[in-house]
């Protein structure tokens, strides 16, 4: 039986597609290319998520590839205006809602910045969270399965009563090889059709199922 969802955040909580997003600025597939591998491509991007770089050093090095190749204009629009990009996925918060109205325990395993981090912890979704673990915390980031390891461990978790929940497909693949069930995120309608098929009860009407279901194994 399953007891606990967990959730990565960019892309499955909050949007975040970057390659829509250089669409959107640049319309040149060429251009968007060279600007994505500095910088949501890019190694410096991975560290950042880490913990192992700061926004200010990250930044002034992707200008710095900018520049070298003579788009730091460039550079310095998607690095002031990727923030807008982290709208609240809505249809995704109801479900977490619904979900811990269940009984479900509800966690997030995120690679995140620290500054992104601190922009959701002031959503109002975020009190929504029984815990989880951010990859600049603990400085490593997915699909290492150190980083699934630390989240079972921290609270106490059993790995086969956990479900995980991530729009990049190694880091959903990732899950099972910890004993965790992985759904790769694509969308809401087709994350209600996975979660259903493993059990899990997702429509607006009130169940009690989850916790009955507990109480009688106790």
């Amino acid at each position: 039986m399953y007891r606990n969802i967990i959730f990565d955040l960019g892309g499955v909580v909050v949007d975040f597609t970057p390659r829509e997003f250089l669409v959107d600025h640049f319309m040149n597939e060429k251009l968007e290319n060279q600007l994505y591998d500095i910088t949501f491509g890019s190694d410096e991007w991975i560290e950042l998520d880490a913990g192992l770089l700061s926004r200010e050093e990250c930044s002034r090095i992707m200008l710095e590839k900018g520049r070298a190749i003579g788009r730091e204009y460039e550079v310095r629009i998607i690095l002031n205006d990727w923030y807008d990009m982290l709208h609240t996925k809505d249809d995704t918060v109801q479900l977490i809602k619904r979900l811990k109205k269940r009984g479900y325990g509800i966690y997030y395993l995120s690679n995140i910045s620290y500054d992104v981090l601190d922009l959701l912890h002031q959503r109002r979704f975020w009190q929504l969270f029984d815990g989880g673990i951010a990859s600049c915390d603990v400085k490593l980031t997915k699909p290492d399965l150190r980083i699934y390891h630390a989240l079972l461990a921290k609270y106490g978790l059993n790995a086969a009563e956990c479900i995980f929940i991530d729009d990049n497909t190694a880091n959903a693949a990732a899950a099972f090889d910890c004993d965790i069930t992985g759904i790769h995120f694509k969308n809401s309608r087709a994350l209600h059709r996975a979660l259903q098929s493993y059990g899990i009860e997702t429509e607006r009407r009130a169940s009690r199922q989850v916790r009955s279901t507990a109480s009688s194994q106790e």
